[in-house]
């Protein structure tokens, strides 16, 4: 009978993620849960959000208590249906035992470094079978901006993820930041792995990168997702790019960063700290306005990609947040279906994760 009963656990969200707080429960005990229904709020070092059922049933125990933080794939709560007696819940409570340690996981994605052109880059690899998923972020972002989306992803093969050329933890002495460099990083990076095709997942600059490779190299490329991407028309916020740019201490810093998200609130300080840091290092200051103004000189997108996307010849995907602060939501339209989802500002892959985690899978699979 102990296969009735379904484990709800502490999520793992990214790479570094050992532990998290849970905030707060979001549903009762004795509530009817379907998959894809929030459950309730956790909140780590990076950032915090929902989490998302990924099973249905009824929610007997709750296990975990808010406001106590605990380690990732910890026993947080308990489903099973009401012909499960409960001391058999719990005896399966008292005798869980959490899942073997991370770093004794051989699944587990680790950051990597290359020797490219262009200098160092670093890369998370997720381990898999069939053709890789490859996730590119945007401007001034890093890998970490996947942290809710490497493992999910990975149902549908191996999963890369990089730091471009400027960013993250890659090389920051880039003599000539351009789009050009950034499509070469990542065909660069294909090559040295072995990685004939990927499906392309871009995100605002990142998706910029991705339809050009999809467009100058389309034997590369599997299938394309593009989340509130650049490229897709003129309009973009300057003052948000001006005021991310030249901010340098905290109080500059999180007035831009929140334009991120619809949910304001997640932009946390452990956020905005780990940001202001990546912004100190030598070379980033100069590596940013030089990339700013050669993609977006006077506050517009110079490149526009939507007139070449609609014959690539490999299927082209659009997700976007409906409240989008950064890119408008109406650049989606540049791509017939494109999904736009509410309550989803620009970092839509974060704020509505499982939804566009089987958005991904839905094009990927099969």
């Amino acid at each position: 009978m102990s296969e009735e009963i379904v484990p709800i656990l502490m999520p793992k969200w990214g790479l570094s993620m050992k532990q998290g707080t849970l905030s707060s429960w979001l549903v009762e005990e004795g509530s009817e849960i379907s998959p894809g229904d929030e459950i309730m709020d956790v909140e780590t070092d990076k950032i915090a959000n929902a989490v998302e059922a990924t099973d249905g049933g009824l929610l007997r125990r709750r296990v975990g208590m808010a406001g106590e933080t605990y380690p990732v794939r910890a026993l947080l709560g308990v489903l099973a249906p009401p012909s499960v007696p409960d001391s058999q819940i719990d005896a399966y409570v008292a005798s869980f035992e959490a899942p073997v340690a991370e770093e004794e996981d051989d699944g587990e994605p680790v950051r990597l470094f290359l020797d490219l052109d262009v200098g160092r880059i670093r890369y998370a690899e997720r381990p898999g079978d069939g053709i890789p998923v490859l996730l590119i972020h945007g401007f001034g972002g890093d890998l970490d901006n996947w942290l809710f989306n490497i493992d999910a992803l990975s149902e549908a093969g191996p999963v890369i993820a990089l730091d471009l050329p400027g960013h993250g933890q890659s090389v920051k002495s880039v003599a000539a930041p351009s789009l050009t460099t950034m499509t070469n990083a990542v065909i660069g990076l294909m090559d040295s792995l072995g990685v004939d095709r990927a499906h392309l997942v871009g995100h605002s600059m990142g998706g910029l990168v991705a339809g050009r490779i999809g467009i100058d190299r389309p034997d590369r490329v599997a299938s394309l997702t593009l989340i509130a991407a650049a490229g897709l028309g003129e309009e973009i916020n300057g003052a948000y790019l001006d005021g991310f740019v030249s901010a340098s201490s905290r109080r500059d810093l999180k007035p831009a960063l929140v334009h991120l998200f619809a949910d304001q609130a997640l932009v946390n300080r452990s956020m905005v700290e780990d940001v202001l840091k990546y912004k100190r290092l030598d070379g980033v200051g100069a590596f940013l306005e030089a990339f700013r103004d050669a993609l977006f000189p006077g506050g517009r997108q110079a490149a526009n990609l939507a007139g070449d996307l609609a014959g690539i010849g490999c299927p082209c995907h659009v997700i976007w947040g409906a409240e989008d602060a950064i890119i408008p939501a109406a650049h989606a339209r540049a791509v017939e279906g494109a999904t736009v989802i509410d309550g989803a500002g620009h970092m839509v892959q974060m704020e509505k994760a499982a939804e566009v985690n089987r958005l991904i899978l839905s094009w990927t699979t099969g």
